[in-house]
């Protein structure tokens, strides 16, 4: 990662773990349960999709006459309430009924910390509250004097998380990946080829990717062409992140991950390394990225979304 895009990503963690900050019912729930969301929602992490729904908005902004500090100002709700699915996810995807897994962002587990009960119930919590901080007028994020986006775009931006998060997108995503384990007693394990594979990934990672992108673009009122452009880019970009996270759990160490490595392989899961082998998975993710910056390129977009496209290929956790 180049210097620049390293500080310039520092510092939209920095705003955006401020924001997080604000976004639990501190007074207003129960205080276990609040304690567990923030468990689950402030350990760390790359911040990826916020940072992604705020590099959109920022680079789509000058297209809508819109400064880069009120653009991201505009978004930061949305750039929140992805990170709360997202976390909520993980929180889920942890349970041993599913990925039963100990260590995430170097931390343990929320289920390992406060029981299967409460990990569940703090999932919940972190999904429904996300769809409040954009509901929310003023939202509870936002700072003071910060510009709002008329309801009819923060509509359309639910519209896309709730798709994203639902059946359709990450639930849909999560079951297929269940199925290809041999963990759902009503339906048996079945062979697992290379679009079944891109589908799985697809709804399970990729949409809450494009649904982060497609999130700022929409936000700052941009036009539609402009945001299937977007949509395009994080569909390949996220194909891209999920295939090299795939080969990180084959080459990482749980140090460098954060969270333990191997896992996918122990627990049988199909794989793109497992189908293709690790060099071939990487030829695979650099077609990817090259189709997404080629997109850009055709929209008269670039900058920071092109240098987030590169780093992609060659993070190593």
């Amino acid at each position: 990662m180049s210097t620049n895009l390293s500080a310039y990503l520092q510092e939209l963690r920095s705003v955006i773990d401020g924001a997080l900050e604000r976004s639990l019912p501190e007074g207003a729930a129960p205080t276990l349960v609040v304690d567990a969301m923030r468990h689950g929602l402030m350990g760390g992490g790359k911040r990826l999709r916020p940072c992604l729904t705020l590099m959109t908005a920022e680079a789509v902004a000058p297209l809508v006459g819109l400064t880069t500090p009120r653009a991201r100002l505009m978004a930061l709700p949305g750039a929140c309430a992805v990170e709360m699915i997202h976390c909520y996810s993980l929180v889920h995807d942890d349970l041993p009924a599913m990925d039963n897994d100990t260590l995430r962002r170097g931390k343990p587990t929320t289920h390992v910390v406060f029981g299967d009960g409460l990990a569940i119930l703090a999932g919940d919590g972190l999904l429904t509250e996300a769809f409040g901080l954009i509901a929310a007028s003023p939202s509870p994020v936002a700072a003071a004097g910060a510009p709002e986006a008329p309801a009819e775009r923060r509509l359309r931006v639910i519209s896309v998380l709730s798709a994203a998060a639902g059946a359709v997108g990450m639930v849909g995503g999560q079951a297929v990946d269940l199925r290809a384990a041999g963990r759902v007693p009503s339906h048996p394990k079945e062979p697992m080829g290379e679009r079944e594979l891109r589908d799985m990934h697809a709804r399970k990672t990729g949409a809450l990717i494009r649904a982060a992108a497609i999130s700022g673009a929409m936000i700052v009122g941009v036009e539609d062409s402009i945001v299937a452009a977007v949509d395009y880019y994080a569909q390949e970009v996220g194909l891209a992140f999920q295939i090299i996270d795939d080969v990180l759990d084959v080459e990482g160490s749980a140090d460098d991950l954060g969270k333990t490595a191997g896992k996918d392989a122990a627990a049988g899961k199909p794989t793109y390394p497992a189908l293709h082998g690790i060099d071939e998975s990487r030829r695979i993710a650099v077609d990817c990225v090259a189709r997404a910056k080629a997109t850009l390129d055709a929209a008269g977009l670039g900058g920071r979304l092109t240098e987030l496209a590169d780093w992609s290929l060659t993070r190593t956790k």
